[in-house]
C-alpha cells in the first residue's frame, strides 16, 4: 500500500508600509540561513492559516493582527532544490498594531523594510516568487526548483 502524499504547509505574511516589505534574515536555523524570507512559520495541528499568519507575526516580530486584519493574495506550490514540496498561503496585513522588531534574535539577525520591487538578491526564492506573484495580482503560482524560475501563471 502507498502512502498519501503529504506537503508542509507554510503561512506567510507580507507586511507593506510605504511600498516597502518587511523581510527577515535567517540565522541558526540550518535551512536557507542567512537568506532575507517574510515573516512565517509552518501550520500547526489545530489551527487555520490566518490563525498561524497572526500567531507567527506576534513571535517573530511581535506585531498584533487578528485574522480581520488578513487579506489573503497568493498560493504558491514550491519545490526546494533537495526536493521538498511546499504550499505558501501568503496573506497581505492590512492592519497591524505595535511596531515591528526582531523578537527572535536566536533565529533573525535582523529585519528590514525593502521596495516591493526592489528586494536583496539573497532573498530566498519562494519568498521571492511570492511577492512577485502579489504585486502582479496572480493568485497562483508553481514554482520549481528544475527551473529556478518563476513557475506557470493561473
Amino acid at each position: 500500500m502507498t502512502t498519501r502524499y503529504r506537503t508542509v504547509v507554510d503561512a506567510m505574511l507580507i507586511l507593506v508600509r510605504d511600498g516597502k516589505v518587511l523581510l527577515a534574515q535567517r540565522q541558526n536555523t540550518g535551512y536557507a540561513d542567512g537568506q532575507w524570507n517574510l515573516p512565517s512559520g509552518h501550520l500547526e495541528e489545530g489551527e487555520t492559516i490566518d490563525e498561524a499568519v497572526a500567531r507567527e507575526a506576534l513571535e517573530e516580530i511581535g506585531i498584533n493582527l487578528g485574522v480581520e486584519d488578513l487579506r489573503f493574495v497568493h498560493l504558491c506550490h514550491f519545490r526546494s532544490p533537495e526536493g521538498q514540496a511546499r504550499m505558501g498561503v501568503f496573506f497581505e496585513a492590512t492592519s497591524w498594531e505595535g511596531e515591528p522588531v526582531n523578537a527572535e534574535p536566536h533565529k533573525c539577525a535582523r529585519i528590514e523594510w525593502f521596495p516591493l520591487d526592489r528586494l536583496p538578491p539573497n532573498t530566498y526564492p519562494y519568498t521571492a516568487a511570492g511577492v512577485e506573484r502579489y504585486r502582479q495580482g496572480a493568485p497562483y503560482a508553481a514554482v520549481w526548483s528544475r527551473t529556478d524560475q518563476l513557475g506557470g501563471r493561473r
